[in-house]
This record gives C-alpha cells, structure tokens and sequence, in this order.
C-alpha cells in the first residue's frame, strides 16, 4: 500500500469515527435507497479532517494539469474548495444555486477571466448531476471546466454520465475501497461490506433516465406524460398548440375592463389570472362571457384566491361564496400553512370536474417570510395531492425532479424595476433560463400598456424563445 493510499486509509477511518459514514437505508439525490451514506457535512466541525482532506487533494492534483481557479459545488463542497484554496494559493470562485435578487444578481461570485480553467471539486458523486449543473453555470459565464476532484465515487454511473458531457472525474476514493478499507480497520464486518456490493451490482443510475426526467430539460409536450393533474396536462397542451408561457394578471377593477382584457390577450396567453374580489360590479352573469373568451381563444381561467384557511372554511369560500370559485376557475391559489386540511377542502367541493391547485411557495415580494422550512413543508405536501396539485408558485427551480409539476413565476417585467408596495420584477429571461419558470405572471405590463394584444405578443416571443434556448442547451 502506497504512502498515499495509507493516508486515505487513515482519512476513512477517521470519516467513520465522527459519522460521517453511515449504515442503513437512506435515500440519496436521486431517489435511490442505500445501505451506506457518505455525509461530509460534519466535516466542517473538524477543522483537522478538513485540512487532511484538502492536503489530500492538493497531492492527488499535482500530476494533473494547472488550473486557473477552483469551484466547490454547492454547498457542501464549499469549504473543502476553500481550504484548497488557500493551502495550494489558487483563486477561487463560488457558484451560487440561485442568483441573489439585489446587488450584482450574478450567478458566479470571484473574480475570474474569460477561458480561465476551473477544477471542479465535490465531495460525492452518484449520478454527477450536481457537477454538471455547476459546470453549466461556470461555462454560460465564459469559464473552462474539463476536469472534477471528488473525495467519493459511488460507482453508480456518475462517472460515465459526466464522462459523456466532457468532464473527467478523479476521485481520492471508490465506494468500493472505501468499504474494504473499513473493513481492515474492524469498522465494519464481511456481511455489510457484502451487502454494499450487491447493491452496487444492482442499483446503478441510467444517465439517459436521469437525464429524461429533469424538468428543465424536457419540452411541454414531452411532460404531458408525467403530469397526473387533468388541468395540468391540459395547460401543458395548450402551451405546445400556442407556443406559450404568458400568464396575464388581469388585475382590473370593472368587469368591462376585465372582460375587453381577456378579449385582447386571449389569443397569446395560457392562462388568464384573476382576483375576483377586486371587481368592484361583480355580477355572476359577467362569468359565462369570461368562459365563452376562454373557450373561444383556448386558454384556462386561472383565479389568484390564495387560500389559507381551516379546510371546512376554504371549501365554503371556493364553492359556496357569492363568486362560486370552483363553477368558473380550474385553476386556484392556495397557501400550505394550514397544512393539508385546505387541499382536503378543495378537492372534496362541489363544482368543476376536472380542477387543480397551485400552492404558494415563494413570493416575488421583498420581505417575504417563507424561508426555506416553509418552502419544503410546501413541497412535501404538494407530493401527498399528485391528483390536485398543478404546480408551485415560485421564484426559484425548486422542482428539478418533478417533470410533471408546472413551476409558475410571478412578478415578470421587461425592465426589471420594482414598486413602491415592495414588488420585485425579473426579466423573461431571466425568471426561464435562472429562476425555472415554466409559466410567467405578467401584470402591469400588459393591464396599463396602451396595446394590451401587442404587449401581449411581446412577452410571449421573449418568454416561448428562453424556454426553446433552455431545453436546446441541456
């Protein structure tokens, strides 16, 4: 054995002793169940494993070419591309997972120039996804990427799909050499280091599934076989029939204003975004017209009701209320704070047949109080309702893994200004190409330009050419 291979020895152990290795069924990014976890995030609570590891990595890069820069892939691999840094005096730069909505808004923080090469480091890799999200970044902002350092390669296919997209992985270990170094050292037994192997035997990602059931990477058409919401796969067909992704907000106040607005963008829009409770004339009659231009123009009613009440209470308010929501409204706003009880309530009322739900994640307001709990709380619930839930409102691509949930962004704006009431806008491109918006609110944009119709067509070709140049370039 090697001086560097004791060393790595001696690393594992150590890697097991603080439970950084762990035993037993845990899921992993991809949705496969393993017997053994490698959970490096401990690691920054011992400063001194930190440093071995990086020491580490500096030996294993010094037969392979120079660099320019290093990216650790968010966000565990942070602080180990940080220690290398700093140890071997090569700059750094950070990719963010989302661009930050103030300040430079850049995706790539530290200085680097155009061609620089870049050394990508990870800590482990099962299908290699996360690598090449970061290496996609790192390239759209003009920086070379060939080469990834990992601590772990699971032996899974992570190798062969990064291999297949230009990028040459080096890892310090095997999942396989790691499990027979264990073993020498007594830390764990024949059986368990058997069951390793059969699993790895058995359970190997298929890039070309990883690949097909990314949501950012599929066309509408291609995800009308994952949806299983009725309104979601017949937004999904409406979108591919009329090439669009505009959602209009027809915040108007009078059902003349509202209805001559649906007229007008009909023909260029998805969906046609309502809150009824702002029409100041409101009389049930106006409704059947707003139906007919929705037939008329093939788009689906869409009302912004936002509910957030106990489930018996939303079910009064969506069907049983002076507007009678679920007569008219296929789609509908709800938040997740009061859990499952609202979702309960919706899907049992009277009504439409066929209806679905879009739960609020993120707002496109500043000051927003839903952190990232919230966030996750809503998208585990929005997986227990597969039949109601259409898709999340959001302001980040947090369905990479849900090709058949729709992402809908709000606050989109040619010009990206705000308001004095705390409104944030993006541009088309960058709510499609950075955000992961499926589906685009328009608002103001549209209701107080002059030519709603032409404004109209002019968010549709922006927003219908970043969605072709996002699924072209994955």
């Amino acid at each position: 054995m090697s001086t560097f291979d004791e060393k790595l020895k001696l690393f594992a152990v150590d890697l097991y002793k603080i439970n950084a290795i762990k035993f037993g069924e845990y899921k992993t990014k991809v949705g496969l169940i393993t017997p053994v976890y490698c959970d490096l995030r401990v690691i920054v609570s011992y400063p001194q494993l930190l440093n071995t590891l990086a020491e580490l990595i500096i030996e294993y890069i010094k037969k392979m070419q120079t660099f320019d820069i290093v990216c650790g892939v968010p966000y565990t691999a942070l602080p180990i591309a940080t220690v290398v840094s700093v140890k071997n005096s090569i700059p750094m730069v950070m990719r963010r997972k989302e661009a930050k909505d103030y300040g430079t808004k850049k995706l790539i923080e530290g200085q680097f120039k155009e061609g620089d090469n870049c050394l990508i480091v990870e800590d482990v890799v099962t299908s290699g996804s996360s690598i090449l999200e970061t290496v996609k970044d790192l390239k759209n902002s003009g920086i070379k990427c060939s080469d990834a350092i990992v601590l772990l390669n699971r032996e899974q296919g992570g190798e062969k799909l990064l291999s297949e997209n230009g990028i040459k992985m080096h890892a310090l270990l095997s999942l396989t050499q790691l499990m027979q170094f264990l073993k020498e050292a007594n830390c764990v037994n024949e059986s368990v280091v058997e069951k390793v192997k059969i699993y790895l035997q058995n359970t190997q990602v298929d890039p070309n599934v990883l690949i097909k059931n990314n949501r950012l990477k599929l066309s509408f058409l291609e995800r009308l076989n994952f949806a299983k919401n009725p309104v979601t796969r017949r937004l999904l067909q409406v979108m591919c029939d009329k090439k669009t992704t505009l959602c209009v907000a027809a915040d108007v106040t009078s059902t003349t204003d509202l209805l001559n607005l649906a007229e007008q963008t009909g023909p260029h829009i998805c969906l046609f975004k309502t809150h009824i409770d702002i029409v100041e004339d409101f009389h049930p009659n106006f409704l059947k017209h707003l139906k007919e231009i929705a037939e008329r123009h093939n788009f689906i009613i869409f009302e912004d009701r936002k509910f957030a009440d106990i489930g018996n209470t939303v079910q009064l308010q969506y069907s049983k209320s002076m507007y009678q929501i679920s007569s008219w409204a296929n789609l509908v706003t709800a938040h997740s704070v009061m859990g499952k009880g609202i979702l309960e309530g919706i899907q049992q009322s009277e009504g439409l047949k066929d209806r679905g739900v879009f739960l609020l994640a993120e707002a496109s307001c500043a000051g927003s109080l839903t952190d990232q709990s919230y966030v996750d709380a809503t998208l585990k619930l929005a997986k227990q309702y597969p039949d109601l839930i259409t898709g999340i409102v959001c302001q980040n691509p947090l369905l990479l893994e849900e090709p058949g949930v729709i992402q809908l962004t709000p606050g989109v704006h040619l010009e990206s200004v705000g308001d004095r009431l705390a409104q944030q806008y993006n541009s088309p491109e960058t709510v499609v190409l950075e955000k992961g918006a499926d589906v685009a609110v328009v608002g103001r944009a549209i209701t107080k330009s002059a030519d709603p119709a032409a404004e109209a067509v002019k968010y549709k070709e922006v927003l219908w050419a970043a969605y072709e140049k996002r699924i072209a370039s994955q």
